[in-house]
């Protein structure tokens, strides 16, 4: 089922703990644009068709990277993009985002999303590590 603009976005807020929505929007675009340089296939087009148009868009339109980040670089280059932000921040907006865009996915989608992202980003996406 596809999420709704406001419904997206009211669960980055909370999640986020961001004072306004603008804030959550603004974390939205540029973790999903990144996710969307990770991702490629089926499931990038299918976790697209779970989110709300504009976003799906920024994931299937996706700023361009020239090797796979691993997690670390991920929050790093997250960091770069926001303005004022720091590595502690960007976690925080990335753990916000990826969380409510994992529920979108829904698990047997997360996990081929998992599959093809370098080791590390399940705790991004606010999974423990596999046993």
């Amino acid at each position: 089922m596809t999420l709704r603009w406001e419904a997206f976005l009211a669960r980055v807020q909370e999640r986020g703990e961001y004072e306004t929505r603008q804030e959550a929007e603004r974390a939205a675009r540029v973790v999903l644009a990144l996710l969307g340089a990770h991702l490629v296939g089926e499931e990038r087009a299918e976790l697209a068709a779970r989110l709300p148009e504009t976003f799906a868009l920024i994931l299937l339109n996706p700023l361009q990277a020239a090797e796979p980040l691993t997690a670390e670089r991920f929050v790093k280059a997250t960091a770069a993009w926001i303005e004022g932000a720091t590595e502690e921040t960007a976690k925080w907006d990335v753990g916000a985002v990826l969380s409510v865009a994992e529920d979108a996915a829904g698990e047997g989608l997360m996990q081929r999303i998992l599959l093809q992202l370098p080791p590390g980003y399940d705790l991004l996406f606010g999974h423990p590590p596999p046993t």
